[in-house]
């Protein structure tokens, strides 16, 4: 039995496609079921419920095998940790409780470097790791760049002709897509072969600065897209101003300001860390249908 945890988050979904596709027998953990695919409601075990309540993972995770674990977004968390290690104690002990041979986490690159340890909610995701390692599971933890995909947060401002965030333009940095971490999740999910814990990274098919993001989608969308770097202060500002907590707005601002000095920089892109999506392809694949469909609603 798999458990997959936030099924309905983007990586869950995709995931769960791919395990369903394996004929493998799924458990998901979902607080909103109704948001499930009629896929999934058909051919899954569905336990109602947060993934963070003792008594939900009790249920979810007796008779597991392995489990797909992935914290979800806690905008108003009173701190990192709590979003990520407290978050995650409940599930932990579980593991222990009821004899999980395997979890497959998501994570983030940054291990190591010398500014891992003030990198916000980065800092906050690898204590996480460190939580679950502790006890005894077979563990490999997913260590992520940026997603692609965060970019459709941006849609409004790509149409208008703007990319911004808080990090130089001309650094080149890993990008990876959603698609690529559901399939790595998924290809560790159906191997019953491994043990031990290991970080496994995914980095895209190579680095790119934003400035080349900028490019790449002037030349996808037929129109100008410029790069501007908005500053630290401004960026959490309007995180607060959207309804973050203070302290996770400024875990997202330190987890920027780790990236703009090097955060994602510190695993060499071989075969094995490479995935397959490019940002050009997610480009065509992905963000030029949303953006599409976006401005169908506008209209």
């Amino acid at each position: 039995m798999i458990v997959v945890t936030a099924p309905t988050s983007t990586i869950g979904r995709q995931l769960l496609e791919r395990l369903l596709d394996a004929e493998v027998p799924v458990r998901v953990v979902a607080r909103d079921p109704a948001r499930l695919t009629d896929r999934t409601r058909d051919h899954a075990e569905v336990v109602a419920g947060s993934h963070r309540d003792p008594a939900i993972v009790d249920r979810a995770f007796a008779g597991a095998d392995a489990v797909f674990w992935l914290t979800p977004a806690d905008p108003r968390a009173s701190s990192a940790l709590a979003a990520y290690v407290d978050f995650t104690r409940p599930a932990a002990e579980a593991f222990r409780r009821y004899g999980v041979e395997r979890v497959v986490g998501i994570s983030a690159l940054g291990r190591g470097t010398p500014v891992a340890g003030e990198a916000g909610l980065v800092t906050a995701s690898l204590a996480m790791d460190d939580l679950i390692a502790s006890t005894g599971v077979a563990y490999r933890a997913l260590a992520m760049p940026s997603f692609m995909d965060n970019l459709l947060r941006q849609l409004p401002g790509i149409a208008q002709g703007v990319l911004s965030w808080p990090i130089a333009g001309d650094l080149k940095v890993p990008f990876c897509a959603t698609r690529d971490i559901a399939a790595a999740a998924a290809r560790w999910l159906l191997d019953d072969s491994w043990t031990g814990v290991e970080e496994v990274p995914v980095l895209g098919p190579e680095d790119l600065s934003f400035e080349d993001l900028a490019r790449i989608l002037t030349e996808e969308l037929g129109r100008p897209v410029r790069y501007q770097r908005q500053p630290g202060a401004e960026f959490k500002a309007g995180l607060v101003g959207h309804g973050m907590s203070e302290p996770i707005a400024q875990a997202m601002l330190d987890m920027m300001n780790a990236k703009n000095h090097g955060l994602d920089n510190g695993v060499r892109r071989t075969p094995a860390t490479s995935s397959p999506t490019g940002f050009r392809q997610w480009c065509a694949e992905v963000l030029k249908p949303a953006l599409s469909q976006s401005a169908g609603r506008r209209g």
